[in-house]
């Protein structure tokens, strides 16, 4: 077999080395373009994971690399001069260049041919190689000359950054963050061999610009940066190697290969720096190609696809986490409003691998520190200021205040559809499910979306609030979770648009007596509705009483809140977007127009509804579409809500239009929540796959909302907050007496699962290979 491999870094140079191993008599021959001891950047990270696979993988690579690393098991978060330690991390770091001498050494032991300074543009040279490894870095060449057989989508990143080394010597790994008149600026830095750190500045476009830089001036970038940072640097000087401002390239390709063509390293994808694994994925990438390989010699295209088969999903989530992290140092400016530890917290789990449980096994005295800043912070907020409250509580069981409501924790379940109503009125099916949940502890229940008339429904089996027996039945309910919980309801209030007049989830076949629809303008959200009839004044005037009358309607039935409905392409939101809406009059065109009807909605019912009991709005943050809902837009409507009297915002995003790509993941509708509490500045719910206690702990210490809302997790599980409880060993004073009697098995049983959990994810953790 004859291998020839294009590009002379980490990951085409350890691919060669295990390949060789495996298949003594197989050829590979190596072209780089640039000098053996040419090196452009300073230092590399590593995790003690990815060390633990180097050592099964090649003895002598890892013996060669470990003696040549500098370790360190904190990462300090430092702000304006105020700085605090997390343990219990394990990375190291190495000079890239020496990292690629020793990996160029094993290649020369293992009889790899190696050529510098070839620059390879023409592969027809090559044409009796049976495979070739394109492995030619961010710009490669090869990629570029296929990029539309490999399906190539490079996206230039917003922030700008510099990357500069100096002598100052580190014993942790710290992210440095400076106030500035011109904006926020970072330097992530490490040492990564003896009397040498390296030191990556970053800052947001318009920080740069203000700051005056210039992309090549590496004289003016070093003055700048070495006043900005003198503390830090502490007389120390910045050292430059193409030292040149860039945004970073977000590479991803729809096919890894191409004939006998494979890509690997940067050329194939690249992972923000923020999590340290651009080098890290491209030698695991290398073990995984080299295995396939092994595993197929003989057939090309079967190795290709194994390897593609093992890593996509993980280098996917990879550059999923890494954008993530991106995108928090892209808003840095918003986060530096918060508190210290709060800061931190939020920097340690900015890309949503790491949690709260996470850094309390690793150092519980950092999550101290967090705990007792927010409980605090917490204690002040809640109605009776207890000084005996305990400092290190749980977060999702603090209270939380809107207006004179008061939540017992931080606890919200969803509005879900149970599409089990008849004529509107709630039974039976809907007493057990809120009061199951209710009294499995919920802080607050969020009905299902309740209609204001007959023809606002989505289905036949939605609920409504529009006659009195369904007053009464509403009550039935309400009354018995106010007698026997101290859990609060609130009620969403909404009217189905062009989304509606449609079969229930579950049925296989259309309704037969269709309701007219109505929008804010006349398209259809597919082809199995109607084209709805774009609303006229008239119209307008009709919804608003009849939302005014539901309002009414559910202070009657004693309602704690009422959420307003202006999501997901039902009537309201309808009018937000401009997938939805193409008037051409008062209600259509900007923003503001835009906002007309729903704000004139919202303020006809807050004028009726107690003024002692809140409200609440949700809302869409994104269409996930070309052309859709706009992040400026997003602040807008959050604002002329907050300003109208919205108490808090409940976000979601999508289900606007039937063409929508969304991003799913774990929590991953927080950003959105994020950008609206910290920008407007008001109380906000979050939702979105969220499923466990320390997630739901982890999004409220760093910020990203007040309040948690389940949707799936609690259909089958009512005693979600029950089991949490327990696990967390917290204390609550709302179990009914009937059931106390089932705390002295529950508490000890989730409690041991704690300490088996507790014990297993310790033992998980790779040992140091620190010498």
């Amino acid at each position: 077999m004859k291998i020839t491999i294009i590009g002379g870094g980490p990951g085409g140079l350890y691919f060669s080395i295990l390949t060789k191993k495996a298949i003594p008599n197989c050829e590979i021959t190596i072209y780089e373009r640039n000098k053996a001891d040419d090196s452009f950047g300073f230092g590399v990270v590593f995790s003690d994971e990815t060390l633990g696979e180097f050592l099964k993988r090649d003895m002598q690579s890892y013996e060669l690399i470990r003696d040549k690393f500098a370790y360190w098991d904190d990462i300090v978060i430092a702000r304006n001069g105020q700085k605090v330690n997390s343990s219990g991390n394990g990375f190291c770091g190495c000079s890239r260049k020496t990292l690629l001498q020793l990996l160029q050494q094993r290649c020369t032991e293992e009889g790899i041919n190696l050529h510098f300074e070839q620059n390879v543009d023409d592969l027809s040279q090559f044409s009796d190689s049976d495979i070739i490894v394109a492995c030619d870095g961010i710009g490669s060449a090869i990629r570029t000359q296929f990029q539309s057989d490999f399906g190539t989508k490079i996206e230039l990143q917003k922030n700008r950054f510099v990357w500069c080394g100096s002598t100052k010597p580190l014993d942790d790994f710290t992210y440095f963050f400076r106030t500035t008149e011109f904006g926020t600026f970072v330097a992530h830095s490490y040492q990564y061999e003896k009397g040498m750190s390296t030191w990556i500045f970053e800052c947001t476009n318009e920080t740069w610009l203000k700051s005056g830089f210039e992309v090549t001036n590496e004289q003016d970038t070093v003055a700048k940066i070495s006043e900005i940072f003198k503390e830090e640097l502490n007389g120390h000087s910045l050292i430059t190697n193409k030292s040149h401002w860039r945004q970073f390239p977000n590479i991803t390709n729809q096919k890894w290969h191409k004939d006998n063509i494979i890509l690997l390293g940067d050329a194939k994808a690249t992972a923000h720096y923020s999590i340290g694994s651009g080098t890290k994925m491209a030698m695991e990438c290398a073990i995984a190609l080299s295995d396939a390989i092994v595993a197929f010699p003989n057939d090309k295209n079967a190795a290709f696809e194994q390897y593609e088969k093992t890593r996509r999903n993980t280098v996917e989530m990879i550059q999923y986490a890494a954008n993530v992290s991106l995108d928090w140092f892209e808003n840095m400016d918003r986060h530096m409003q918060h508190s210290f530890y709060q800061f931190a917290f939020g920097c340690m789990t900015r890309s949503k691998k790491v949690t709260y449980e996470n850094l309390r096994l690793r150092d519980k005295s950092f999550t101290d520190k967090v705990l007792e800043e927010f409980n605090l912070s917490s204690r002040a907020q809640s109605r009776d200021f207890d000084e005996t409250v305990i400092i290190n509580q749980t977060p999702a069981f603090t209270k939380f205040k809107l207006r004179d409501l008061e939540l017992q924790n931080r606890i919200v379940m969803s509005s879900m559809g149970q599409y089990s109503a008849e004529n509107g009125l709630v039974n039976d099916w809907h007493f057990q499910h809120y009061i199951s949940r209710a009294i499995g502890g919920l802080g607050l229940i969020l009905t299902e979306m309740t209609a204001i008339s007959e023809t606002a429904h989505i289905t036949l089996g939605c609920t409504g609030i529009y006659n009195e027996n369904q007053i009464v039945e509403w009550k039935r309910i309400i009354e018995f979770i106010h007698q026997n919980t101290q859990t609060k309801i609130g009620i969403q209030l909404g009217h189905s648009g062009r989304k509606g007049a449609t079969k229930k989830p579950w049925e296989t076949s259309e309704i037969e007596d269709k309701w007219n629809l109505i929008s804010a303008s006349p398209i259809a959200f597919n082809e199995n509705f109607a084209i709805p009839k774009e609303m006229t004044l008239s119209d307008m005037d009709k919804i608003v009483a009849q939302f005014v009358q539901a309002t009414i309607n559910s202070e009657k039935a004693g309602f704690d809140l009422i959420e307003l409905q202006v999501h997901h392409g039902f009537l309201l939101a309808s009018f937000l977007s401009p997938l939805t809406n193409i008037r051409k009059d008062e209600f259509g065109g900007s923003i503001e127009n835009r906002l007309k009807f729903p704000l004139r909605v919202f303020n006809e019912m807050r004028n009726v509804f107690p003024k002692e009991k809140p409200m609440s709005v949700r809302i869409s943050a994104s269409d996930w579409a070309e052309n859709g809902i706009s992040e400026e837009d997003v602040i807008s409507i959050a604002t002329a809500f907050k300003n109208a009297g919205a108490d808090i915002i409940n976000v979601s995003t999508g289900n606007t239009v039937a063409n929508q790509k969304p991003q799913t993941g774990r929590m991953w509708q927080t950003p959105f929540s994020d950008l609206v509490r910290n920008s407007v500045h008001i109380p906000m719910i979050t939702a979105g796959y969220i499923q466990d206690i320390d997630q739901i702990n982890t999004i409220i210490l760093n910020g990203r909302a007040d309040l948690v809302a389940l949707g799936k997790p609690l259909l089958l599980d009512p005693f979600f907050v029950r089991n949490a409880q327990a696990y967390e060993n917290f204390q609550s004073d709302d179990i009914p007496n009937q059931y106390k009697a089932g705390i002295t098995h529950l508490y000890p049983l989730k409690i041991s699962e704690r300490k088996q959990t507790d014990g297993m994810k310790k033992a998980l953790k790779p040992k140091s290979n620190k010498k």
